[in-house]
């Protein structure tokens, strides 16, 4: 008996772990290299994602480019007709067509990272796997529904190029990957902010939406930066969308003009958002399955 006993302990100190599970001790512990490793569970992540929302459906992914040109009809209706609003000599439908894309990916990546602990509570609780490849699925999941979508602009674009519509696109729009960077680092970086609050304080996922819609009215997405009262461009200069969505203009279309003190704020504001996203998503991942 005593014998046996001394060979299973033996046993137990000769065996070698492939994968050691231990408890984050650090403020921002982020494990790139853990990330790294599971590369795969990321795809699969953006695949469910992907099939899972539009299974089962008449047009399916075609749903990306009909929601964005239903929305610039009628904002060429509203604001184009209606109210006059000016457009920097833009077309139409170039215009509220690149400001609903660039909104849309913005929303969108914002309220998947804001749902990420709701919406996979069952899976966190049951299973290991680094949580931040689920933000970082998701955001990767709205780049490809937005290249879609940008893929469509760009054939409105070579249109009206072709036609000899009066826009002057620079050598900047090569630049353009460095900008769906910028926001879908602002849009994940407030969702995880807003993910680790509403663990604990349910009733701030009501006003997400109400909040979104109201920041779109601060944002150019339906006007142009010049047409913004000059008392009122101090929302402009806080909101953190504002540049971004004027650059694409202004790089593609040659409209507009965005202040360095905007694009500097913004990206100070990108910093920041995304900073505390992770420290916050790193710290509330260890207890919410506790509280949610």
């Amino acid at each position: 008996m005593a014998k046996s006993k001394t060979v299973a302990k033996n046993a137990q100190d000769n065996e070698k772990w492939d994968l050691i599970l231990q408890p984050k001790s650090k403020f921002l512990d982020l494990r790139i290299r853990e990330i790294i490793r599971y590369r795969d569970l990321v795809y699969m992540f953006v695949k469910r994602d992907f099939t899972t929302t539009y299974k089962q459906t008449v047009l399916g992914p075609l749903w990306f480019i009909v929601q964005p040109l239903v929305s610039t009809v009628m904002y060429t209706f509203v604001f184009g007709n209606l109210a006059d609003i000016g457009t920097d000599g833009v077309p139409y439908l170039l215009f509220y067509f690149a400001g609903t894309m660039l909104w849309t990916y913005f929303t969108g990546t914002l309220n998947s990272a804001a749902s990420v602990f709701r919406s996979n509570s069952g899976i966190f609780g049951k299973v290991y796997f680094p949580r931040l490849t689920v933000p970082i699925s998701t955001t990767l999941g709205q780049i490809i529904k937005m290249g879609i979508q940008f893929g469509c602009l760009l054939l409105f674009y070579i249109y009206y190029l072709v036609t000899g519509v009066d826009v002057h696109p620079s050598w900047w729009i090569a630049a353009f990957p460095l900008l769906v960077i910028w926001i879908g680092l602002l849009g994940c970086g407030i969702g995880m902010v807003i993910s680790a609050l509403t663990t604990k304080y349910r009733d701030l996922n009501h006003l997400i939406g109400f909040g979104l819609s109201l920041a779109m009215y601060a944002t150019p997405i339906v006007y142009p930066l010049s047409e913004a009262p000059k008392k009122f461009l101090w929302v402009f200069y806080i909101n953190p969308m504002s540049a971004p969505v004027e650059l694409f203009r202004k790089w593609f279309y040659g409209a507009g003009n965005v202040p360095l003190e905007m694009i500097l704020g913004s990206l100070v504001c990108t910093a920041l958002f995304f900073f505390f996203g992770l420290v916050l998503f790193n710290r509330n991942e260890r207890t919410f399955v506790d509280v949610i």
